[in-house]
């Protein structure tokens, strides 16, 4: 379920240099503002847990989940290279997975790890706070490359749309409407934030166990229909 070249050349798609300036500018971003913040206002743990959670969590994850899900195979379908890669004797269920594997581990790699280093600045991990959103990020990050990944495979416009659901849903929708909060990705990974945290800073709208299965079948579920889209492509191709 995992293609060395295939991973390779994903690689050097995410990481080229138009994506990795956006990719590093988010955390670098975010560690700008809590530099400052710790400078004017000092360790507060509130300030924390609301810097991680309302910047962090909640607008930087996300939106480095856009850029890599959607760039682990969106341009390929765009240009019509996809076509060259369907053409080798690669098992397309193959092909999804190892681009999913890249845009988790880069997603986690350019949000778990600013988010612990920023709750270190905030708070030296009072709380358990640092620890506690960058797990959380990174579990965030599997979902979020699922999603965005299979945008990548199902739209030409996966960038827009992703945009419009990591920015409108998850950043404004999901943290203050009582019934979207349960489907939001930010809130189950804050259900392992406040686990670990064990503190009353952090609070999800959903427990830790229906935010695991959530986490779970959305994943799964997304990751499924990337490879059943992704077929269909092969067949119009063929055709």
């Amino acid at each position: 379920m995992f293609h060395p070249t295939v991973a390779r050349l994903t690689y050097r798609g995410l990481l080229g240099r138009r994506r990795a300036l956006l990719l590093l500018g988010l955390p670098l971003l975010l560690l700008i503002i809590v530099s400052v913040v710790r400078t004017l206002a000092g360790a507060d743990d509130t300030t924390a847990g609301d810097l991680l959670q309302g910047f962090a969590l909640s607008v930087m994850v996300p939106l480095v989940g856009v850029i890599a899900g959607t760039g682990a195979i969106g341009p390929e379908v765009d240009d019509g290279a996809i076509v060259y890669l369907l053409a080798k004797p690669v098992r397309r269920s193959t092909i999804i997975a190892t681009k999913l594997i890249v845009a988790i581990g880069v997603t986690a790699a350019f949000s778990a790890i600013p988010t612990l280093l920023a709750g270190y600045v905030l708070n030296g991990n009072g709380q358990n706070l640092a620890v506690a959103f960058a797990v959380a990020a990174a579990v965030a990050s599997v979902a979020y490359a699922a999603i965005f990944l299979m945008l990548g495979v199902i739209t030409r416009h996966a960038v827009i749309v992703g945009l419009v659901y990591a920015l409108v849903w998850e950043s404004v929708i999901g943290s203050v409407v009582p019934g979207a909060r349960a489907l939001s990705v930010q809130q189950w990974a804050l259900a392992v934030a406040e686990k670990i945290s064990g503190g009353d800073l952090v609070a999800s709208a959903v427990s830790l166990p229906t935010a695991t299965v959530l986490l779970v079948l959305t994943t799964a579920a997304a990751t499924w229909f990337a490879v059943r889209r992704l077929r269909t492509l092969t067949l119009t191709g063929e055709e």
